[in-house]
């Protein structure tokens, strides 16, 4: 693993607000959607297979890589690669804990079907109320969800470009659904349009607010070994979050060969753009 980089902190920086604002796009795909339809539901269960499959390649064969290769320097063969595993499941852990922890309904995770709130509709007012506070609630946990996530894209850009765009990529893709839960509410209990986006932007401004915390009070703390641990760290929180919400989201709003082909053109989609990126960056 490669030392820290702090001369490219404007860089890092940006990869965080790009990360973060990929939230707004989802409150953007909740602004402009009027109704459902059969397309709209295979377009949405490609999505989110494509961001698991995303999500589960640079975990499984970057960032495990790079934090046994770093554990193994800074350890040894065995116990080094015994410490990454060991931190791998404490990512998958962490996980569990939190999902059993907050309740369903206001688990960021949890994006409700879009049929389910298109009922507010026709609901009364009071419980158009209820869904808009629901919606305000999304907002909020998920820009809590997000901090940590902005100091891990933090993290992976001061060990170099080649780590930090497959990061921040990943991050992005998985923080659109995240968007969409908290503009569908909000659109639907509230006819506005302009909350719905504004709501998904403040909360992915929670990114780069944690890649800043991150630089304040981590960075001094930050050696290549700990960086390590993190990466292995965020490698079991991305495999849990796809196989327990957007893998199992993704064959809910669709078929099950739409959901795989999105899985496997997301593997395909991050191996490629891996190769592209370390090119790219070592010349």
């Amino acid at each position: 693993m490669p030392e820290l980089d702090f001369s490219q902190l404007p860089e890092v920086f940006a990869l965080t607000l790009f990360a973060g604002l990929a939230t707004a796009i989802g409150g953007a795909v909740a602004f402009f959607h009027r109704k459902e339809g059969r397309d709209s539901g295979r377009f949405l269960s490609a999505s989110l297979g494509f961001s698991a499959g995303v999500m589960i390649y640079i975990s499984l064969v970057e960032l495990m890589a790079e934090a046994s290769g770093g554990l193994r320097k800074a350890c040894g063969d065995f116990q080094g690669g015994l410490f990454a595993m060991l931190a791998f499941l404490a990512g998958l852990l962490i996980t569990l804990l939190i999902d059993k922890l907050v309740p369903e309904i206001e688990n960021p995770h949890h994006v409700r079907k879009q049929a389910e709130v298109e009922e507010a509709v026709h609901a009364t007012a009071e419980d158009r109320a209820k869904l808009g506070r629901a919606g305000i609630l999304f907002a909020v946990l998920i820009g809590i969800h997000n901090f940590p996530e902005g100091i891990a894209t933090f993290a992976g850009g001061l060990s170099g470009m080649r780590i930090g765009i497959p990061i921040a990529i990943a991050i992005a893709l998985h923080n659109i659904p995240e968007g969409v839960a908290i503009g569908v509410p909000i659109l639907y209990a509230t006819g506005s349009r302009k909350k719905a986006f504004l709501y998904a932007l403040l909360s992915g401004l929670a990114e780069p607010a944690g890649a800043l915390i991150g630089f304040l009070i981590l960075a001094p703390f930050l050696t290549p070994a700990v960086l390590a641990v993190v990466f292995a760290l965020i490698s079991g929180i991305m495999v849990y979050i796809s196989f327990d919400e957007l893998l199992p989201m993704a064959e809910t709003y669709g078929e099950h060969h739409i959901a795989l082909a999105g899985v496997l053109s997301g593997m395909v989609f991050m191996g490629i753009g891996l190769e592209i990126t370390a090119r790219l960056t070592a010349a």
